[in-house]
């Protein structure tokens, strides 16, 4: 009896003594996989444009080796507890996993006609002109400055004038002629009140005075084309990547708020637990 008993014991301390060498075996081993292979082949031709050679290959697999031998050791160690630097890498994966989850989605065309109906502004068009102008000097004209304009203004709007703008002004480092330009490149040009007015000319005939920061002009409107908001097709690709932006982070935050819940945040000095609908308040 006491024979059975002794080899009964020798046989469970025998199966101890090996699940725990196959568990400390299974921990300490380090297995680089062919998937790993390709993973550190791939990065170093992405930096290098060449694939690495045999050398190189067996560098980065020691390399690998090294650092993950030294991450197993930190971690047993207890020195990625309490390190900010490894909890600001640890939510940024987190992040990271966020951003996969939400790049999987597609938009339909439903849901980019409403978003573009919720933020036209984003997308919307500005105004776009083609003028003619023709600066004239208050103080060059002095007190010819009225005549010469309502003699200059019958010629120009005579039908069939074709005179030649350029020789006509007192400045010759404006333009003349502008074609189907933004609003605030003409804005940037001329001034706020110079283009407000162009918003408001008739078209087809030179108008006075229009005012600038350079002065008084002469100016026809010839095609004005009002701020709009196109079509989804139009911008289609611009309305896809704002969408996507949007969603990404309404994913992210739901995500967030999801892993929140599961938590309760107490702040020494006799505050309260905060449910999760609390949490903004102390993010």
């Amino acid at each position: 009896m006491h024979f059975l008993v002794l080899g009964a014991g020798l046989f469970v301390l025998y199966a101890l003594i090996g699940s725990h060498r196959s568990e400390s075996n299974a921990s300490n081993q380090i297995v680089v996989t062919a998937g790993r292979l390709r993973s550190l082949a791939e990065t170093f031709s992405r930096q290098w444009n060449r694939p690495p050679s045999e050398d190189e290959l067996s560098g980065l697999v020691r390399d690998f080796v090294r650092q993950e031998v030294l991450a197993r050791e930190a971690v047993a160690l207890g020195l990625d507890r309490d390190d900010t630097i490894v909890r600001r890498r640890l939510a940024q994966k987190m992040d990271f996993l966020s951003d996969d989850i939400a790049s999987a989605a597609t938009p339909t065309d439903e849901e980019l006609q409403t978003y573009l109906a919720a933020h036209p502004e984003r997308f919307r068009v500005e105004a776009r002109f083609t003028f003619d102008q023709v600066f004239l000097d208050r103080g060059k004209r002095g007190d010819r400055l009225e005549a010469d304009v309502a003699k200059l203004q019958a010629a120009l709007n005579a039908p069939g004038a074709a005179l030649d703008l350029a020789t006509l002004g007192d400045s010759r480092l404006l333009e003349t002629h502008f074609e189907d330009v933004g609003r605030r490149e003409v804005e940037a040009n001329f001034g706020a009140r110079f283009t407000e007015r162009l918003e408001t000319l008739p078209t087809g005939r030179f108008e006075w005075p229009v005012e600038s920061g350079y002065g008084l002009h002469l100016v026809r409107v010839e095609r004005r084309t009002p701020a709009h908001v196109p079509m989804l097709e139009a911008v289609r690709d611009s309305v896809v990547r704002e969408w996507s932006e949007a969603k990404r982070a309404e994913t992210k935050e739901a995500h967030l708020q999801s892993l929140m819940a599961r938590y309760h945040v107490v702040i020494e000095a006799g505050a309260t637990p905060l449910e999760p609908d609390r949490m903004a308040q102390v993010r």
